[in-house]
């Protein structure tokens, strides 16, 4: 896209200025999808610098002469300034409550549920939420997932400032101290995938089990921060890029203007589906000691691995284990470890280009014949025949 100093003076095109930030993914998705739009018409001159989230109006706005503003409004002192302009604008953000802008968002209300049914499914009956202070959208979140929570035994609310330096003694002590106090197994929903990786590395430091015993779901899928997790943290797409391409198109129906319906003053975009990572692919686990095994399963899945090993993990005898194990998850040890092992094998083989041997290795099967005839009378396919298969699909 162009800035104000490329753009061309052509009468025929409209001027748009994006007043969106980059320094959050969703921001960035916001104008993935207005520049999938201003593609497909062919007609608008973009101008948009990076900024951050609360900065300033560009300085070039002063002077600018355009048709229309597609903006992230998050303060009274903004909306005055855009209203100044007597143009067409767009809010994606939704922040100032008395705005007359017409608002295209994400449904807070629909991602809460979508969480919720993600928990719900995997039975979990305990759950918290980590919000910020005064985020109207934070709230909305919330509330709806309390709601949607319609089988809770208890719920479980955690707020902080936006603002907040999770990386203080103050700030870590205060989070951990929450997560001390849940009831287990419990399934978190954070606000935004920024807090999701503080409560992971909070878990981590208590050495509390994920997913086991603590399930994290995030928002936004900002894939950067999912997948540096510890584990890669779960989080749902809540149509941000949807909501630029829909903001767009309002915009340009606003500034045609002509006859029919008038456009809509509010426009609420669903999201688009849950990536389950690491943070919550589980079923929630009642008894502590097979979660604690369970963890140290998913964590050890290279190495020799008894039942003797397992039970010792989970501090309880064997025979006593064997028992709790079966009764909670369902299968034998045996049985789970060998699922485990040939989930990670699968996943290698179609999403890396590590030599079969190494995977085989990587995932705890003594060589690379073993860890074929097994997999074959698992999946009906050879661990070679997989990974040809995938390289057709994807060229």
């Amino acid at each position: 896209m162009k800035t104000h100093s490329q753009s061309l003076n052509h009468s025929n095109r409209k001027r748009i200025a994006l007043i969106v930030e980059t320094s959050l993914s969703s921001g960035r998705e916001i104008l993935r999808g207005v520049a999938k739009y201003a593609h497909q018409i062919n007609n608008w001159e973009i101008f948009h610098a990076p900024h951050a989230l609360g900065d300033n109006l560009p300085n070039w706005l002063n002077d600018w002469q355009g048709d229309g503003i597609i903006a992230r409004i998050e303060s009274s002192e903004k909306l005055s300034a855009l209203q100044k302009f007597n143009i067409p604008v767009v809010d994606v953000l939704g922040l100032v409550l008395n705005s007359d802008f017409p608002l295209v968002h994400v449904d807070d209300a629909a991602i809460a549920k979508a969480v919720a049914d993600h928990f719900l499914r995997r039975d979990f009956r305990h759950f918290g939420f980590y919000g910020f202070v005064g985020e109207n959208w934070s709230e909305r979140r919330r509330e709806a997932f309390r709601e949607n929570c319609s089988d809770a035994q208890s719920f479980h609310d955690y707020s902080t400032s936006r603002n907040t330096d999770e990386s203080t003694a103050q700030a870590r002590a205060s989070l951990e101290a929450w997560i001390t106090s849940l009831p287990r197994p419990i399934g978190i929903m954070v606000c935004t995938d920024q807090c999701g990786l503080a409560v992971l590395e909070a878990c981590r430091s208590l050495k509390v089990p994920v997913p086991e015993q603590i399930a994290v779901v995030g928002v936004d899928n900002d894939l950067p921060l999912c997948e540096i997790g510890s584990p890669a943290l779960t989080s749902i797409r809540a149509g941000h890029f949807p909501v630029g391409y829909k903001a767009a198109k309002l915009l340009d129906s606003i500034i045609g203007g002509g006859g029919g319906e008038p456009p809509p003053n509010r426009i609420l975009v669903p999201p688009t589906g849950i990536v389950t990572r690491g943070s919550s692919d589980t079923h929630a686990i009642n008894d502590s000691a097979v979660a604690v095994s369970v963890n140290f399963i998913h964590q050890n899945l290279a190495n020799p691995l008894s039942n003797d090993l397992i039970a010792r993990s989970a501090g309880v005898s064997r025979t006593t284990f064997q028992k709790r194990f079966l009764n909670e998850m369902g299968v034998t040890i045996r049985d789970y470890l060998i699922k485990q092992r040939l989930a990670r094998a699968r996943k290698l083989i179609t999403e890396s280009d590590f030599t079969l041997a190494d995977i085989a290795e990587r995932c705890g099967f003594k060589h690379q014949e073993y860890l074929g005839s097994v997999f074959k009378a698992h999946f009906g396919i050879t661990p070679g025949g997989l990974r040809k298969k995938n390289l057709k699909k994807d060229g």
